[in-house]
């Protein structure tokens, strides 16, 4: 089949369809010209198959324009002869060419949407979701701050999936804990950055678990965070020895005041400070002499029984009255107006104007005094002693199997406390 059968000039004034040969075709319309190549695909269909437009302004255009329609066609020769339609393979083309466009469009979309999801907004998220609905609203409050107060801004506005082991633990050694942060645990690491590197891991493992990140650098440096991290020491909370106890409970009860009857309570009870400040009505049950701590209020997770001596008791009942929510309320009002329990400082400002403040802490003479108490003079079994303390078993696989509640034993043990500590003492303690 001949081709090449048109001069550039012919394209040039061309008022009608012209053929080049070979199935290439210039046609005319109107004011309009176009190259089409008509061809006889491997399946046996007649097709054409639009070229481009051909411009015709000059010369020099009409002629550069046949050179790469004959190409256009030359290179679709090709593929017909290799049984490919190269109609089709034009089709394939943009296919894959629109779908490579959607796949960077998507992994631009999805690099924005990684570069939004912060730590800030995943802490908050999972803080929201998880945190808020178990959590009292004061935990609730203090487990955000924690992180909102100190955490570096180059990890806590850097995206959750950008931020490294090595990055994570340099931001957290940069952090001063408070001076007066308390460590329960006995660890050496302070307890602000134990319970910061804790509340992380937590939100790590929520972003893994959505999808949001690959790995946790909180579990990571765990080990690190204690070998490279500020030391504190791990001496016992003063407390005061067992046998002032009495004496000082005698001075304690001519104290007038709400601070004064919660500490006495504490005692009694051997209580956490926040057990007795935030306690509400509807854990005591005073005929029966018994007080429920719910597990969202107390450290291990679980339900505490609290068996009440009777003047343990009586203390309640001369609370009825105050709160119909709180039994030990604040004279201060929320801005809306709300009861407060009283402040963590109610009954350490209480211990100060006994002048004892330099001599023990709450906890240290709410629970320290009674453990010694109680161990020394064999007042109960160690399990019994624990359960009382609401300690948390630190054999898992003893504590899985030890659902004994002792509550005869603790209740009697809780009653010689009291009588203990409530007997003439022979001197107060000196203001």
């Amino acid at each position: 089949m001949a081709i090449h059968l048109l001069e550039p000039r012919q394209v040039l004034a061309a008022d009608a369809d012209l053929q080049d040969g070979g199935g290439l075709l210039l046609r005319i319309g109107g004011n309009r010209a176009a190259w089409v190549l008509r061809y006889t695909a491997p399946s046996g269909r007649r097709r054409e198959m639009g070229l481009g437009p051909c411009p015709r302004e000059s010369l020099a255009l009409a002629g550069q324009s046949l050179r790469q329609a004959r190409e256009d066609a030359r290179r679709a020769d090709d593929l017909l002869r290799q049984g490919v339609d190269p109609l089709d393979e034009r089709e394939r083309i943009k296919r894959e060419a629109a779908e490579a466009a959607a796949e960077v469009k998507a992994t631009e979309q999805a690099q924005q949407a990684r570069a939004s999801l912060t730590l800030a907004r995943c802490a908050r998220s999972y803080h929201e979701r998880v945190i808020e609905p178990s959590r009292t609203t004061k935990h609730s409050a203090q487990w955000i701050a924690s992180l909102q107060n100190h955490m570096p801004p180059e990890l806590w506005d850097a995206p959750i999936d950008s931020i490294t082991a090595p990055a994570l633990l340099r931001g957290l050694l940069t952090i001063k804990p408070h001076k007066r942060a308390r460590n329960l645990k006995g660890d050496t690491l302070p307890e602000t950055l134990r319970r910061i590197r804790q509340r992380l891991d937590a939100i790590f493992e929520d972003a893994i678990f959505h999808g949001h990140c690959s790995a946790n650098p909180a579990a990571v440096i765990r080990r690190k965070l204690r070998e490279e991290g500020p030391q504190r020491a791990t001496g016992k909370l003063a407390a005061l020895p067992y046998a002032e106890v009495p004496a000082l409970m005698a001075k304690l009860r001519t104290v007038p005041g709400t601070a004064a009857r919660a500490l006495e309570l504490a005692v009694l009870t051997v209580a956490r400070t926040s057990e007795v400040l935030e306690a509400p009505w509807e854990e005591f049950d005073l005929q029966a002499g018994v007080w429920r701590v719910s597990a969202e209020r107390m450290k291990a997770g679980e339900e505490h029984v609290v068996h009440l001596p009777p003047r343990a008791v009586e203390i309640l009942q001369a609370q009825v009255g105050q709160d119909a929510r709180l039994v030990f309320p604040s004279p201060m009002r929320k801005p809306d107006g709300t009861v407060r329990p009283l402040s963590n400082m109610a009954m350490l400002v209480t211990l100060g104007r006994m002048g004892m403040r330099e001599r023990t802490t709450v906890h240290g003479l709410c629970r320290a005094s009674f453990s010694t108490w109680a161990n020394e003079t064999g007042a109960a079994r160690p399990d019994v002693i624990e359960a009382c303390l609401a300690h948390r078993e630190g054999d898992r696989i003893r504590a899985s199997y030890n659902r004994a509640r002792f509550d005869a034993e603790r209740r009697e043990l809780l009653r010689t406390w009291a009588d203990y500590v409530s007997r003439p003492a022979l001197a107060l303690v000196a203001a």
